[in-house]
């Protein structure tokens, strides 16, 4: 079982395995499905023998790359173990399970990226709109313009300056950095 939030819960897919009769169950919680290196599915992978049968509530779960679930399919299939996808039908020893299988794979991808462009788009849409994107500033724009006037004025070093702004040199050496050049096309 998966969750990429740490603030969801897994309940519903725990539940759904047991009733399944899963003898083990392995998790991730807080990971994202595009990671393909993960401690719970490594795990996993790792235990699974020949008769032995994969199975999660849901192929999003597994993960959402095509490729990867593909060639976590070829692998399994390979060492002789079985999957199943509980809410999908899914279930690798039947023909009609396979084709189903790389048919969701498809979409689990599709979603992913449906998901990363949405995201980079009302990134642009906020970056338009004058918002600042990432951590809170250290430095504002004000404090900023300041302490380069103080460097050009003083003979205070910008250690010095770090150290009074409680920032390290480099993080007060961008922010006037960014100040200047943002002037600079005044």
């Amino acid at each position: 079982m998966r969750v990429s939030d740490h603030d969801q819960t897994e309940a519903l897919q725990l539940d759904a395995l047991k009733a399944a009769g899963c003898d083990a169950i392995y998790g991730d919680h807080g990971v994202s499905g595009a990671v393909t290196a993960r401690k719970g599915l490594d795990e996993v992978l790792e235990e699974l023998s020949q008769g032995d049968t994969l199975v999660v509530w849901k192929l999003d779960r597994l993960g959402r790359s095509t490729v990867h679930l593909l060639q976590l399919l070829a692998e399994l299939r390979e060492r002789g173990v079985d999957f199943q996808a509980l809410t999908q039908g899914i279930d690798t020893t039947t023909a009609v399970g396979r084709m189903l299988y790389g048919q969701l794979a498809v979409f689990a991808e599709f979603e992913r990226e449906q998901i990363s462009d949405r995201t980079k788009a009302g990134m642009a849409a906020a970056r338009k709109r004058g918002k600042h994107l990432g951590r809170p500033r250290m430095i504002t724009a004000e404090q900023a313009r300041r302490y380069a006037r103080r460097l050009e004025t003083t003979r205070v070093t910008l250690d010095d300056l770090a150290a009074e702004a409680g920032v390290s040199p480099q993080t007060l050496s961008r922010a006037i950095h960014n100040e200047k050049c943002k002037n600079d096309y005044r």
